[in-house]
């Protein structure tokens, strides 16, 4: 699959810009504030309906302008695929494909596979487990819709069920029947997702941990640890159990909105134990299992974005970095940079053609 051309008018720092690609490697250089990252961002955009970096989608408009578009000219199993994303402010966004709107947004992930390397990911360390929930539901959504609309359906209900616990609170009632539907509908979307998320790490945590392993040439152990409420017992039986806690506290305490992923390593918290360089290594693994994946799922090799890919890691880490994308079949790559040599001393270890545009 390749980006082919890239045309944003009013998005973000751009007015009207448009990028011819190369189809393997292109490097986006110049200097800080330039719009080097709001460019990867673009192209996250096209492929998940939003900005990696900001949520509030009006805030990507351009300063002074009422409107953004997004416009993308893909090849995918040589076809020609267009897709263009449209935000006019007060109205909601637009996502068509080949000149047709999708009627739900979640009907358009995983179509054109995507993963980011970014140093934003370190929110999945040292943010909260939902950070880290999103993390696993994303990498799963991109080869199985039917998992993220079991995810979609289980949080509408877990938010009912909140209003419904906040309702008993205020009216100093309590309807036992009611919840009844909601705890028996959170029971059976709740151990769908349970089920996934352990099937999926069982298969993903080997290819991270070889990911790691090859970047860091095998210097420390690292891990990550599945934690959810479900592996005690079923949803159903959890909920009735913490009825008297839910009551009190308003709102839904156990379920699968409540798993987190541990990142460990030398059998320690890397959030409390691990260098700023060890941080980024883990995180890098993270992402390049996730391709990995990814690709084996769906057969597509998904586009690569490697935003500030330098930053915080010594010389022998970015080689082994690069020696992996050398090594795999890694398709398109986009990288990001502020020093130009850097950049093409770098891509040239892969011997792969490259295009470096200076922004």
């Amino acid at each position: 699959m390749i980006l082919k051309s890239l045309s944003l008018l009013n998005y973000k720092n751009f007015d009207s810009k448009t990028f011819d690609f190369n189809d393997t490697i292109n490097c986006i250089v110049g200097n800080n504030g330039v719009g080097k990252t709001n460019i990867l961002d673009a192209i996250y955009h096209l492929s998940f309906g939003k900005s990696y970096f900001n949520p509030i989608a009006s805030q990507n408009i351009k300063h002074d302008e009422d409107f953004f578009v997004i416009n993308g000219d893909y090849e995918k199993e040589e076809k020609a695929e267009k897709i263009v994303i449209s935000l006019k402010k007060g109205q909601k966004k637009v996502i068509k494909r080949n000149s047709k709107s999708y009627e739900k947004f979640s009907d358009h992930i995983g179509f054109l596979p995507l993963v980011i390397i970014s140093p934003a990911d370190r929110d999945l360390i040292i943010e909260g487990s939902d950070t880290r929930r999103k993390f696993i539901d994303s990498v799963i959504s991109q080869s199985d819709n039917s998992y993220l609309n079991t995810v979609i359906k289980y949080n509408k209900i877990v938010a009912q069920r909140n209003s419904l616990l906040k309702y008993f609170a205020l009216n100093s009632t309590f309807n036992k029947d009611t919840l009844e539907i909601y705890n028996l509908q959170l029971s059976e979307f709740g151990a769908i997702i349970f089920e996934k998320r352990k099937a999926f790490l069982d298969n993903f945590i080997p290819i991270f941990k070889e990911r790691y392993e090859a970047i860091s040439n095998g210097n420390e152990e690292v891990d990550l640890n599945y934690k959810s409420d479900l592996f005690e017992s079923d949803l159903n039986t959890l909920l009735l159990q913490n009825i008297n806690k839910d009551k009190a506290l308003q709102y839904t305490s156990v379920g699968t909105h409540k798993d987190d992923l541990l990142f460990n390593i030398d059998g320690h918290p890397i959030k409390k134990f691990g260098s700023q360089g060890q941080q980024k290594s883990f995180l890098i693994a993270l992402k390049l299992a996730q391709f990995q994946f990814i690709k084996k799922q769906s057969g597509v090799n998904p586009i690569l974005l490697l935003d500030d890919i330098f930053d915080k890691l010594d010389e022998e880490r970015v080689a082994q970095i690069i020696k992996l994308v050398n090594d795999e079949n890694f398709g398109q790559i986009f990288i990001s940079d502020t020093h130009a040599d850097r950049t093409e001393r770098a891509v040239k270890q892969v011997h792969q053609s490259y295009e470096i545009f200076n922004i």
